[in-house]
């Protein structure tokens, strides 16, 4: 981790259809966002709101049910406009690595940019920290953001599905991967001079 280097800790949540089939032509919107922003493995800042979806503004009644969720809560958010505003505001070009959990957040981000015609808001460095965690591990299949923090022997923050808890398990679980790959790096081998003092071999001889 290069710690000197912005580092954004995301997590969206999303509207979900009510079947395969309802709404007709639906497609995810980010109703819901965390960021923990860190630097010099300092956190500097988080945020968290909701976001109200333009395409589809009603939620069904799985995605409330599913996340807990009311219409009130997500009537009462900031604008996907506002949204990219934030977004913006935390990122350094070129010294930013943005960090997820799974790749749907930024697939989602994307795919809702392209619906309001506005630009991507990231140029950094993209790490998707459940893979990171499946090669790490050699696990098989990706492993659910809770379930990789309980196998650690942790909990998650807060409530999982609620954004900013959700982007600070993420970061705790960055935290704890980043600590074994120091941990398990190899070290530099030793020389016999490091092993040894020859200084006091040559001057026991030298009498």
């Amino acid at each position: 981790m290069n710690s000197s280097k912005l580092h954004l800790f995301i997590d969206f949540e999303f509207t979900m259809p009510e079947n395969r089939h309802t709404p007709k032509y639906f497609f995810p919107e980010i109703i819901e966002v965390g960021l923990v922003v860190v630097k010099n493995e300092k956190i500097l800042y988080d945020y968290s709101s909701y976001v109200r979806p333009k395409a589809f503004p009603v939620l069904t009644d799985r995605c409330r049910k599913f996340l807990n969720i009311s219409q009130k809560e997500i009537d009462s958010g900031i604008s996907f406009f506002d949204l990219i505003n934030v977004l913006t505001k935390f990122h350094e070009e070129n010294e930013t690595t943005i960090i997820t959990w799974g790749n749907m957040d930024m697939k989602v981000l994307r795919k809702n940019c392209d619906f309001h015609s506005i630009e991507f808001p990231f140029k950094g460095t993209f790490v998707d920290l459940s893979m990171e965690y499946k090669r790490f591990f050699g696990d098989q299949n990706q492993t659910g953001l809770w379930k990789a923090v309980q196998e650690y022997g942790k909990e998650g923050t807060g409530k999982h599905h609620r954004a900013l808890d959700d982007a600070y398990t993420t970061y705790n679980i960055f935290k704890l991967v980043e600590k074994d790959k120091r941990y398990l790096a190899k070290p530099k081998p030793t020389t016999i001079g490091d092993r040894i003092d020859l200084s006091k071999i040559t001057n026991k001889y030298a009498l």
